[in-house]
């Protein structure tokens, strides 16, 4: 092999990976949905925004991962802030669950296919709403996410039949408390 063809090879070696450009690109595109991920596991504007911003800032200078899969590592990085912003465990939460209100849900969707209200999610205590968030809406495996949290595959099953249960009662409990509309018959 010639010099020239050890340039092209090294060159296209380089093109496989992701750049810093390739990442400012990322969170440029998609900044409501990486926020909206970072919201929906640290409940905190503030703590959203700094998991954001870390994610943006580990992605730019941590290890090189390959273009196709950089998108994908944006997402990881948030989701590692995150864990180490509220340190979710499985014996207890770290925050007590909050009131009916979350202020700015209203700007958010309420994730895939709309099928849980934004409030309830956020409303699960800390490990069961990681748990819920990354393996429901971020289709982590129950392996992934039992590495990530420090934790068994077996916490995170009984977490995510948890945080399901919790999100299945509060929408029942949403349904029936609107009244009936009654059609008046002539």
């Amino acid at each position: 092999m010639t010099e020239r063809d050890h340039i092209q090879v090294r060159e296209e070696q380089a093109n496989r990976y992701a750049s810093r450009e390739d990442f400012h690109a990322i969170f440029s595109e998609h900044l409501n949905e990486l926020y909206q991920l970072s919201f929906l596991l640290t409940r905190d504007r503030a703590k959203a925004e700094r998991c954001l911003v870390g994610g943006i800032e580990d992605c730019v200078t941590g290890n090189r991962v390959f273009r196709e899969w950089a998108r994908s590592w944006a997402k990881r990085t948030i989701v590692q802030n995150a864990i180490r912003e509220l340190k979710p465990r499985p014996s207890h939460s770290n925050s007590p669950l909050l009131g009916p209100s979350f202020p700015g849900t209203d700007q958010l969707s309420s994730g895939p296919g709309g099928h849980f209200a934004m409030e309830a999610v956020l409303g699960l205590d800390d490990f069961e709403r990681f748990v819920f968030v990354m393996s429901v809406f971020e289709h982590y495996s129950e392996h992934d996410c039992s590495l990530l949290l420090g934790c068994s595959a077996r916490e995170v099953r009984e977490a995510r039949s948890r945080a399901l249960q919790e999100l299945m009662r509060s929408s029942h409990v949403e349904s029936f408390a609107e009244p009936p509309v009654h059609e008046q018959t002539k």
